[in-house]
């Protein structure tokens, strides 16, 4: 006999469509005048405090070819590894800072950007520092459940090679995977990091169960 059940059944898992972009960023497909600016484009207020960094990439297929349609969001610290969120009990984050971004990848070309700054280190359970880093999080048609990664920087070897989430990846040469790579500073200063995506291939990013 066949129990009854007292909640709601789980909803079949859908892909993100074509329409994510105008729920999510309407501005950036072209739909403008419903927000002054799409959630998640702005990370940055007014004067924050460390170093203001660009962050660039793109999301690769199996074959190698960037996803145009994909859609990045990203997570971190600020400057100090505070977040602004309701939950810190550390200490108060920069308060021009949000941590959160949204990023539509360009129709054409691929990219996506963030104007954010390096993240501080962060404890992890155990109080050991996690190496700066960025969480990331990827949908996109094709992509059932949103995958989450995360972004360290190839400025950060010391922090790298001991930063607990790292240590804990059984095949290690995957590890590079993870690490983005500095592409210079502009003329004003600012350091460029490009970190790829590869949802597929001998070079598939390294995604964690979240």
């Amino acid at each position: 006999m066949v129990q009854s059940l007292n909640a709601w059944r789980e909803s079949p898992s859908q892909t993100a469509g074509p329409y994510v972009h105008i729920g999510c960023t309407p501005n950036a497909a072209g739909i403008e005048g419903i927000y002054a600016e799409d959630l998640g484009s702005s990370l940055i207020s007014g004067p924050v405090a460390g170093k203001q960094i660009e962050v660039v990439g793109a999301v690769y297929d199996g074959t190698g070819t960037p996803l145009k349609d994909a859609m990045v969001e990203i997570w971190q610290a600020d400057a100090a590894g505070l977040f602004n969120a309701a939950n810190e009990s550390r200490g108060k984050a920069d308060e021009n800072f949000t941590g959160f971004g949204r990023a539509a990848c360009d129709q054409e070309t691929g990219e996506f950007s963030f104007q954010t700054v390096k993240p501080g280190q962060v404890p992890w359970v155990d109080g050991r520092l996690q190496a700066p880093h960025i969480t990331m999080w990827i949908v996109a048609r094709g992509i059932n459940i949103g995958l989450h990664t995360r972004m360290y920087f190839d400025d950060e070897a010391s922090a790298n090679a001991d930063d607990p989430v790292l240590q804990r990846i059984e095949h290690q040469n995957r590890v590079p995977t993870l690490i983005a790579s500095s592409e210079g500073a502009s003329s004003e200063g600012q350091a460029t990091y490009r970190f790829n995506i590869h949802l597929q291939g001998p070079n598939e990013t390294v995604f964690f169960d979240m």
